[in-house]
């Protein structure tokens, strides 16, 4: 063997078999390209060796592989070994090179010195590099490019090593060769040759056309609209329409329930809307009860609401106003439970089931006038954003992977939104949250000493969690702080238990429904009969749902330790909602009614079956989801398929059930018209009859310029208030005159229509001229100037 020559190698056997692919291997046993054509010598041999034939690889030779520079080997994909020089490469102007071995068993048996070739150029004792357009060699090694059977001319290298004559042509691209130039034109001999076209182009097909703007933003919406939470949405504001219909019938004339407390809440949502535009410092000194301070928070306010306030004015507006945040709020609340139960890990008949439940029980029906009750949405709508920045779920449990801190912020944002409507709801609402995070905590910290390593939580989500909660304690404290005061003005306007008892339900309530079910009212009757204040005692959450949350203990997607903290919930939450009925309410209701700040200004306990009736959704959400995941299974294993939609369609049962238990016979009475005496009153001003309800309309008609008015009514009444009433039963005569002057109103309005069964029955029409007033008829209405 002389100097330079390569070692010898061994072809590698190809797989056997009939549909085996020919793929020879290469040295680190990496399968190489495969052969369409295989020499039945077997292999080749290096110097020394016999002659038995060589492999054609896909018809055609392959160049032969080239040492990197320094003389070391390379290994290509589909090169076994490759030739490497050392010293010089011959004498006499020739250089004689032995057969090399290549993996595609291509061999090169000589090369012809001197050949002033585009690959090599050889001297006598050394080997020169020579830069060439197609390959760089340097000292000490040499390079073949171009290899025709029997022989070592070097071809043309613009057709990228082809050979003619049935020479090997190139299945592949060498390694060793880089183009030139960019525009595909190959250089040889100081030529410049253009490349070929592509002769398959025109076979090619069209390039996809970039879409325009337009299109990009029609996708979108597209997408928007068919997503699931979108759907929800809108699927839920079609049943809150239906379901609460004729709300939007006549609804700038008409309220449902009654007028009463509804015409208070509409004063109340209208006032905050005028109040933040024109003169945000004093928001809580309302226009009524005058001359009272912090009379907007003699009830709970509905601020939530303001930004709706801002639009319209006018009593006709106020009803509009109220009317649609009513179905809105319906709305909300079944798609708050639906995406809580959603993101617990229920499907979605079984997530729509929760939602229904949640909204349209029985027992909400007697809730109808009370907007501050029926806007509850945000409750489960906040704890669905709070599980799904925090990666829980009930089904799946704890994944940090799913963790992110948007949601954080944004739950804790409609958290503190449900709390601006009231505390009524929302104070029981912020307790249920602080309980929960401490548990939380707690878990959190079990569980990393449990496992002994560090759970991973992130300080994102903590800055989350911290600026977050931050931001519902202040709003709480500053929805609190009026309140407060209210209580230091007017210490007899707090609750007693005494109040509570008089509210608190018996558990014959908890199977009763309202009047206003259209399924179970007429049947009740009797039941409710029985009850002292059934308005706020008929608790009936639906007696599908019962069957429901019973099938949820046996036969679930919750795990069992889940199903039987929910059923605890539930027990739970039902003791409390029967304040003092449950043993006096000695281990529920009293504790917190003597210890927990604020919670004595709660005085209906029947209102905490909220919390009761969203349990019961969700044990009933894993008995349906369990449902559907069953069937699923059934129609895709059945052959023949037919029954698979029957089944399927059997699935909407439960969801059909529950909503045809919430139709509701509510009446829509139509309101009374502002009295033109009222449209341009200059106040302060005191409209009589004065009385509880009475009062809430004169509010209500009070939104056409919210002049300050005597009037006034709420969850309880001011002292002054009391006293005006029993002042101005003598109204008109001096002792009243003078005492309506001195707290400074100026004009008082009796209406007509309401005078027949009152003292004013008889002094309507007596002189005024001695008293130093004046009187005007205003239509339905007698007008005092004082």
């Amino acid at each position: 063997m002389t100097t330079g020559q390569p070692g010898t190698g061994k072809a590698r056997p190809n797989p056997a078999g009939p549909n085996a692919e020919n793929r020879p291997t290469t040295g680190d046993n990496k399968p190489g390209p495969a052969t369409d054509e295989v020499a039945k010598a077997g292999d080749a041999t290096g110097t020394g060796g016999p002659k038995r034939g060589w492999t054609w690889i896909n018809g055609v030779t392959k160049r032969g592989s080239a040492a990197k520079r320094a003389g070391t080997a390379t290994s290509a994909a589909g090169a076994a070994s490759t030739a490497s020089t050392a010293g010089a490469a011959s004498t006499a102007g020739a250089a004689k090179d032995s057969d090399a071995a290549t993996g595609d068993n291509t061999r090169t048996d000589a090369t012809k010195s001197g050949d002033p070739t585009k690959a090599d150029n050889t001297k006598t004792g050394s080997t020169k590099a020579n830069t060439t357009k197609a390959d760089n060699t340097e000292a000490g090694s040499t390079k073949a490019d171009n290899t025709k059977a029997g022989s070592a001319k070097v071809e043309d290298p613009v057709k990228g090593g082809d050979t003619k004559d049935g020479a090997a042509k190139s299945g592949g691209t060498a390694t060793s060769e880089k183009p030139s130039q960019a525009d595909g034109q190959a250089q040889t001999d100081g030529e410049t040759k253009p490349a070929d076209p592509d002769r398959w182009e025109a076979f090619a097909s069209a390039p996809e056309p970039k879409p325009s703007i337009f299109s990009r933003a029609g996708r979108a919406v597209g997408r928007f609209l068919i997503h699931e939470w979108t759907l929800a949405a809108l699927g839920s504001l079609a049943l809150a329409v239906l379901m609460t219909w004729p709300t939007l019938r006549y609804p700038r004339y008409t309220l449902p329930q009654d007028y009463w407390d509804p015409s208070l809440q509409a004063w109340q949502m209208a006032w905050s809307g005028h109040i933040l535009l024109t003169d945000p410092a004093h928001l809580w000194q309302s226009n009524t009860f005058f001359p009272e301070l912090w009379s907007f928070a003699f009830s709970d306010t509905l601020l939530g609401y303001a930004p709706a306030g801002m639009l319209g004015s006018g009593p006709e507006d106020a009803i509009l106003r109220y009317n649609i945040m009513f179905v809105l709020a319906h709305a909300l609340a079944t798609f708050g439970a639906y995406v809580l139960a959603r993101q617990l890990g229920a499907g979605r008949i079984g997530a729509a089931v929760a939602g229904v439940a949640y909204t349209y029980a029985p027992w909400l029906l007697s809730q109808a006038g009370h907007l501050h009750v029926l806007s509850n949405g945000g409750i489960p709508l906040a704890l669905a954003m709070l599980a799904r920045g925090h990666g829980w779920s009930l089904r799946h449990g704890y994944r940090p992977e799913r963790r992110h801190d948007g949601w954080v912020y944004g739950g804790w944002l409609v958290a503190a939104w449900q709390l601006s409507l009231g505390f009524g709801i929302g104070l029981p609402f912020a307790y249920f949250l602080g309980a929960a995070v401490l548990v939380a905590v707690v878990l959190f910290y079990v569980r990393r000493l449990r496992t002994r390593q560090a759970v991973p939580f992130g300080r994102r989500l903590f800055v989350a969690d911290v600026l977050g909660g931050v931001l519902f304690a202040g709003v709480g404290l500053l929805m609190a702080f009026p309140f407060f005061r209210v209580t230091e003005l007017h210490p007899y306007a707090e609750r007693t238990i005494d109040d509570v008892s008089i509210f608190s339900p018996p558990p014959s309530g908890f199977v009763t429904a309202p009047a206003e079910s259209w399924i179970w009212g007429g049947l009740h009757e009797g039941a409710r009969a029985a009850l002292p204040w059934h308005p706020e005692m008929t608790l009936l959450p639906g007696f599908v749902l019962y069957a429901l949350a019973l099938g949820g203990l046996f036969f679930s997607v919750w795990r069992l330790r889940h199903r039987l903290l929910l059923l605890a919930g539930v027990l739970v939450t039902m003791a409390f909602a029967m304040g003092t009925r449950f043993f006096d309410g000695t281990f529920t209701y009293v504790p917190l009614f003597e210890h927990v700040p604020g919670w004595s200004a709660l005085r209906t306990p029947g209102r905490l079956m909220l919390w009761t009736t969203l349990l019961l959704g969700l044990l009933a959400a894993g008995a349906v989801t369990a449902l559907t995941d069953r069937v699923r299974e059934l129609t895709a294993q059945r052959i023949p398929s037919w029954p698979g939609p029957w089944l399927r369609m059997a699935t909407l049962l439960p969801l059909l059930l529950v909503t045809v238990e919430g139709l509701n016979s509510t009446p829509h009475p139509v309101v009374p018209t502002q009295p033109a005496a009222l449209r341009a009153a200059e106040g302060p001003l005191l409209v009589l009859p004065s009385s509880q309800n009475l009062d809430q309309h004169v509010m209500l008609w009070s939104t056409s310029g919210f002049p300050d008015v005597v009037n006034g009514g709420s969850g309880f009444t001011p002292r002054q208030l009391d006293d005006v009433r029993r002042v101005s039963q003598s109204f008109p005569n001096q002792t009243s005159v003078d005492y309506l002057r001195t707290l400074g109103v100026r004009t008082v309005v009796l209406l007509r229509d309401q005078v027949p069964g009152t003292p004013w029955e008889i002094t309507i029409d007596a002189p005024v001229e001695s008293l130093g007033i004046t009187r005007q008829e205003v239509g339905d209405a007698v007008v005092y100037r004082l």
